[in-house]
């Protein structure tokens, strides 16, 4: 069974609204007022603040992993400038030749030079390369005179490439000997002072580099985040203002909406006095003396005169049918069920079965719930006489929770979707019009059908949720 929602068509339904609904000439003013829920004005200002804390802890979030891949890059461009200062100013002054052919004294030079100078902050580890991968000198003694492959980046040193900079690899066989947990790695070409290359590869505690983007959130955070929660504070009291506008709108709103609905239903009940005091009793008369005038005529003018009172007496069944459309008496006399029953009783001299089924545990609905209840239950019976080719028809009242909802079933031909479109753009929008006016009440009308196997109508109306005129 295709499934359609009925959806807001304000250009189309917009003058066929005061025809099916009380309340339908004041479309325009409450027009998607609120759908059964009440502004609060503490509930706005409470999500706004949460939306601006979550906007500020997304901002920290932000700006702590910005100030750490900044920190990170200069903090690795401050490690290739330390190495190439101590390379150039310390190292290469007293590297020599014989260095590194392993002369005691010049090793010792060296050494001492590079623990003095050198090794200081996060610094922790010196290496220098000859050409054929030996360590010529290290600050850890074990590793002088060991032999390892070179990588290609340090070829690439050897072959003139500029300094590189990365995270050390530990597993590494010549950082056998090294104790922290992870390193950053800083090497790049030097030379002795006799003019021999070798690379200089120094070692760096991760920790510091990470410090760096520490420091630089400490020192931007307070900007940042202060900035953010001083506009929040700003802020929050035009939110409550706002709030506080859009609350007395709602209400407004409401109150135009109950006005609208009252005038509409004096205007009904005006109508209808007016039909039946004036019109209907002037043609009860003349229906009358026409009978009279029957009686007394000559025989060839007998027939036209009672065809003529007939006439009359049809037009008048028709008004009265049309006064209570326009304003069933007994809907609200009576109650839901006993105007319901009437429409029925209209729809069964058609040639329909009805049949009527009411599940309200007594339940009184306000005035104008019932009114929009009727006026859709009494939309859909027209749809099922003029379109359906029904044979039958059940309509069903039932409440749930403060829910009461209006099942209409036929056992007509149905439709299937594109019929269905092809009906609205021929001008059949009588249902989507009066869905406009559930909607606005916090409700919504269902139209389910198939194709032979008749359709079906869901009305469902909150009680009060709409029409109250009770402002909070």
């Amino acid at each position: 069974m295709d499934t359609f929602a009925l959806r807001s068509r304000q250009p189309e339904c917009a003058h066929v609204c005061v025809a099916i609904c009380p309340g339908g000439s004041a479309r325009a003013v409450v027009r998607r007022v609120r759908e059964g829920t009440p502004v609060s004005v503490a509930g706005l200002v409470l999500r706004f603040t949460l939306f601006g804390i979550a906007t500020l802890i997304v901002a920290s979030v932000f700006t702590a992993y910005a100030s750490r891949n900044v920190g990170l890059d200069i903090a690795i461009s401050d490690a290739r400038r330390v190495t190439w200062v101590s390379a150039k100013g310390i190292v290469e002054p007293v590297l020599t030749d014989a260095a590194l052919d392993q002369d005691k004294d010049e090793l010792q030079r060296l050494d001492d030079a590079v623990r003095k100078n050198v090794l200081r902050g996060s610094l922790v580890r010196v290496k220098i390369w000859s050409a054929d991968g030996t360590i010529v000198y290290s600050d850890e003694s074990q590793l002088i005179g060991q032999r390892f492959t070179l990588d290609d980046e340090k070829q690439e040193i050897f072959d003139g490439a500029a300094a590189v900079a990365h995270v050390t690899n530990l597993s590494e066989a010549e950082n056998q000997y090294e104790s922290e947990t992870k390193l950053l790695e800083v090497y790049l070409l030097s030379q002795t002072k006799e003019g021999t290359p070798v690379l200089l590869e120094s070692y760096f505690r991760y920790s510091g580099v990470t410090a760096v983007g520490r420091d630089l959130w400490r020192k931007f955070a307070p900007i940042a985040i202060g900035s953010l929660i001083a506009i929040e504070l700003v802020q929050i009291p035009y939110a409550w203002r706002l709030a506080v506008r859009l609350k007395k709108g709602q209400a407004q709103r409401e109150r135009l909406l109950a006005h609208a609905i009252d005038a509409s239903n004096a205007e009904r009940r005006r109508i209808a006095g007016d039909f039946h005091d004036g019109v209907v009793q002037e043609l009860t008369g003349i229906s009358l003396t026409l009978a009279a005038a029957a009686a007394r005529t000559t025989p060839d003018m007998a027939p036209l005169l009672d065809q003529a009172a007939e006439s009359l007496r049809d037009s008048m069944k028709s008004l009265r049918t049309l006064l209570v459309d326009i304003y069933p008496p007994n809907l609200y006399e009576e109650g839901i069920e006993s105007a319901l029953d009437d429409l029925l009783g209209q729809v069964a001299k058609r040639g329909i079965a009805t049949s009527l089924v009411i599940n309200l545990d007594d339940t009184m609905l306000d005035q104008h719930t019932a009114e929009l209840l009727y006026r859709s239950t009494q939309e859909s019976l027209r749809n099922v006489v003029a379109h359906s080719g029904a044979t039958s028809t059940r309509v069903e009242v039932a409440r749930r929770d403060n829910t009461v909802t209006v099942i209409v079933d036929d056992d007509g031909r149905g439709f299937a979707q594109d019929e269905w479109h092809e009906r609205v753009g021929a001008g059949h929008f009588g249902l989507r019009a009066m869905s406009d006016l559930v909607r606005d009440a916090g409700g919504q009308i269902t139209v389910r059908s198939t194709s032979g196997l008749g359709s079906r109508v869901v009305i469902e109306v909150p009680m009060r949720a709409m029409f109250t005129k009770e402002l909070r």
